[in-house]
């Protein structure tokens, strides 16, 4: 979530009963983010649609995900979910592409990058506030700027007048620019060198760790990160705090946040229906 906007990234057998438990709801629920198309990330979206349809007050949902994901989603859908009949909820199909995908004005932007999986079209999000300059209240109120619209004309660049004469440029009362909060996604990986540079400084990275690095080739085989890979992903790439998904049910989840801790120590495995709060 961010202001007005709610995502949802892949949507496995079960997301919908854990988002009715989370006590979030559906509203607002029109953007959801396909990192691939293996089952594992799409069946849940039958159940999902089915239920938007047919008793949410949501009238349009976007699905976004590369060309071979959205030709199987769109089997599931039309071919399973309203096959034979119309639906009434209108779905829009968004095919992704390395790059910006979607933009909020001057507060954030969504961006997608390849990952290395198999089946090939796998992506990872980026999702990045803009930089801003905070506001100085205590230079402002040195300097006789009210509260209204004359501070909301600062904070956007624009010299004012005050009532007695007085100029007040923006740079009299902006701070310094700051970088903004960045959140990297990451679903199933093989690879690490290839997505580096788009977790670079990121204050939180969510990677998976499906393996332990005891059974490195076996992860290799398949496509999927060891949690030791996922910390050294952590740490090479500078960022804040880690959090681990995608774990194997073989593996005991302190086992697994050991191995990633002995590398990176701000690493926490995420559990179902944690809220975590990103901030720079």
């Amino acid at each position: 979530m961010h202001r007005d906007h709610r995502f949802l990234i892949d949507c496995g057998e079960g997301t919908q009963r854990q988002i009715l438990r989370s006590g979030l709801g559906f509203k607002r629920l029109q953007k959801i983010l396909i990192t691939h198309g293996h089952l594992d990330h799409i069946l849940g979206l039958g159940g999902l649609l089915s239920t938007l349809t047919r008793w949410e007050a949501i009238e349009h949902v976007e699905i976004w995900a590369g060309q071979r994901a959205l030709r199987r989603i769109r089997d599931l859908v039309f071919g399973v979910v309203f096959r034979g009949e119309r639906e009434q909820l209108r779905i829009e199909f968004k095919e992704i592409v390395p790059g910006a995908i979607i933009a909020d004005g001057n507060s954030f932007e969504l961006m997608a990058f390849p990952v290395t999986h198999r089946g090939g079209q796998c992506f990872g999000f980026v999702f990045q506030e803009k930089p801003r300059r905070p506001f100085l209240e205590e230079k402002a109120v040195e300097l006789g700027v009210p509260n209204g619209p004359e501070r909301r004309d600062l904070v956007q660049g624009r010299t004012i007048t005050l009532p007695e004469g007085k100029i007040v440029h923006p740079d009299d009362v902006l701070g310094p620019v700051e970088a903004g909060t960045k959140l990297v996604h990451v679903g199933d990986a093989g690879e690490t060198d290839d997505i580096l540079e788009h977790c670079r400084d990121a204050d939180a990275l969510v990677v998976e760790a499906t393996y332990l690095h005891s059974e490195l080739d076996l992860a290799r085989r398949f496509g999927h990160l060891t949690a030791l890979q996922a910390a050294e992903l952590a740490q090479a790439a500078n960022v804040r705090s880690l959090y681990l998904t995608h774990l194997s049910r073989r593996y005991r989840e302190r086992d697994v946040t050991a191995e990633a801790q002995s590398v990176f120590a701000n690493t926490v495995v995420a559990r179902d229906l944690d809220h975590i709060e990103v901030r720079r």
